[in-house]
Formats: structure tokens, C-alpha cells, sequence
């Protein structure tokens, strides 16, 4: 495996059990109380819970970690890497449509005439930053 994929799901990891903890805390301290008042919990009692809790945490990290890895779609983040065509020639500025809006655009490879296709490649405030579409 590569490394962005281990670290991404490392991460994904780290993001599940830290949702997660205050459950476990809460759960920690309802053992203590019990404790505290010399209330016995059998060891399969406690085996259980634990077996719950670990199936639980499995299947909110099946449910939760997908949406995750899901690419932004809405926002800025969302308007990296689509195509739009150039309306006015970017001399490096000028205009393009994308998805029927008109935006400020600048050209990172010189000079694009009206007609071309474009794609985003980042946004800087109400201006798009793109490049020539790749063949």
C-alpha cells in the first residue's frame, strides 16, 4: 500500500475512536462508580460490553469513514478539477464559464484563447486559477 492510503486511514481511524471516547469515558466511569459502591460485575459482564463496544466502534467506521475519503463537492473544494470553457482569452486574466457561471480566471500556462477548454486547478478568493485541459 502506499502511503497517502495508510496515512488516510490512519486518520480515518484516529477521527472514529476520538468520536468515540467519551463513550468509552462514560463507560469507564460507570465501572468506577460501581466500584466505588462495591458493587460486583462479573467478568462476563464486563467481557460483553467490551465484545458491544468493539462491534459498535467497527460499524460506525464502516459507516462514517467512506464519507471521509468522499471528495469535497461542494465549495470551494469542490470546484478543483472541473472543465470550463474560456469566454474571454486569459492574457493571463480574463473570464470563463464552469458548470454555467462566469468567473474571474487566471492562466497558470500563459496566455488561453476564447473557445479553449480549461480545468480549475485552485481558487484564490472569487478568482480560479486553471490550466489548459489535458488531452
Amino acid at each position: 500500500m502506499d502511503k497517502k492510503s495508510d496515512s488516510s486511514s490512519l486518520k480515518a481511524w484516529l477521527i472514529v475512536l476520538i468520536a468515540l471516547l467519551d463513550d468509552v469515558v462514560a463507560l469507564a466511569l460507570v465501572f468506577v462508580v460501581l466500584w466505588f459502591f462495591r458493587v460486583k460485575v462479573p467478568l462476563s459482564v464486563i467481557i460483553v460490553i467490551g465484545l458491544v463496544l468493539g462491534t459498535f466502534i467497527f460499524i460506525i467506521h464502516r459507516a462514517i469513514v467512506p464519507s471521509l475519503r468522499r471528495r469535497k463537492v461542494t465549495g470551494a473544494e469542490g470546484m478543483v478539477g472541473l472543465m470550463g470553457e474560456v469566454v474571454k482569452s486569459l492574457k493571463p486574466d480574463g473570464v470563463i464559464r464552469v458548470g454555467g457561471e462566469y468567473w474571474q480566471a487566471k492562466s497558470l500556462e500563459g496566455d488561453i484563447e476564447a473557445g479553449e477548454d480549461v480545468e480549475v486547478i485552485d481558487i484564490d478568493r472569487l478568482s480560479l486559477e486553471v490550466r489548459r485541459k489535458a488531452s
